[in-house]
């Protein structure tokens, strides 16, 4: 288990796609994936392609997140669906082990960890979201953190994802609390200096 800072990926056009992923140069990318009904916004609801030798993870944003993993996959190295979204979670794990990915939990601000409590021994990571989630820079919710201390009491070697409000403050907060990834979208997006701005992110996390 290592720490690791992952930029979030919002794109409606294959252009902008290409333009994000090179902004920063991570080895590992989150690609938010939205559907318009489970959040308002669309994101990457197209048939994109992503550049070769990185890793992915498909964060779905989407009300039937089946019908999106059995057409696209091949494209990811992970899967996470929402607790909140339509479906077994049961089904879900048994889907995305089927096509032998990874397989995430994520939970909005106002879902509490009884929702997955049950299916915690059988994931590789919770992604515990800090913002409403379905844009760039929502503002941070101290709150969430709760329920990261939680699962690292309940699941000590458990990926622990926060998503959402990630900055200098925010990503230290997070850490204190037992967060071990760090999913980052507008404070690398919409910096002057993408590059120095991921750098000092990595540098937090290691002191």
């Amino acid at each position: 288990m290592t720490n690791c800072i992952i930029p979030a990926i919002i794109a409606n056009s294959q252009k902008e796609l290409n333009e994000r992923i090179k902004k920063v140069n991570s080895k590992i990318y989150q690609l938010d994936i939205m559907d318009g009904k489970f959040v308002k916004n669309k994101s990457l609801w197209f048939d994109f392609k992503l550049p070769k030798g990185k890793k992915y993870e498909a964060h779905l944003m989407i009300k039937s997140p089946r019908k999106w993993i059995e057409k696209n996959w091949k494209k990811t190295d992970s899967i996470i669906f929402h607790a909140e979204s339509f479906g077994s979670a049961e089904g879900m794990i048994k889907l995305i082990r089927s096509k032998r990915k990874k397989v995430g939990i994520a939970l909005n601000p106002g879902t509490g960890l009884k929702k997955i409590k049950d299916q915690l021994k059988k994931i590789d990571l919770v992604l515990v979201m800090s913002v409403k989630p379905g844009k760039y820079g929502a503002n941070f919710i101290p709150k969430a953190l709760d329920k990261v201390k939680q699962i690292r009491k309940f699941k000590p070697n458990m990926e622990i994802e926060v998503d959402g409000g990630i900055n200098e403050k925010t990503i230290k907060m997070a850490s204190n609390f037992g967060a071990n990834r760090f999913v980052v979208g507008s404070y690398l997006q919409k910096n002057a200096n993408p590059k120095k701005a991921f750098d000092k992110l990595r540098e937090i996390i290691k002191t």
